[in-house]
């Protein structure tokens, strides 16, 4: 059960992290990612990030290369919510499929 502080901090840090994931894919051109959901543990000391990634093709590449530089994406979510957290979370990086997995669930009920 997630108490009211873990949902606000799950908020805080999609949107921080959200944020440094446009900024960043703004300089490659055709590539999306998005923050789906934020879960932090209850002690706040681990924090799992779920990526959605268009195109779905890209995902394990891009995720690879966000799991490589994530000590340099916790100093960046670090410095935005310095005055909100005492202490960051460590960030683990996990791929969200749902959106693939809905469509493969539409193309076989049409079928």
């Amino acid at each position: 059960m997630e108490t009211i502080r873990q949902s606000k901090i799950n908020r805080l840090l999609q949107k921080e992290l959200s944020d440094i994931f446009r900024n960043e894919t703004q300089k490659s051109h055709g590539t999306l990612v998005s923050v789906s959901v934020v879960r932090v543990t209850p002690d706040l000391s681990i924090a799992k990030v779920y990526l959605s990634i268009f195109p779905s093709e890209k995902g394990a590449e891009i995720l690879e290369s966000v799991r490589k530089n994530a000590k340099s994406i916790r100093f960046d979510l670090a410095s935005r919510v310095r005055f909100q957290l005492r202490k960051t979370p460590e960030l683990q990086f996990y791929l969200d499929d749902s959106l693939d997995y809905i469509d493969n669930i539409d193309s076989l009920l049409n079928k």
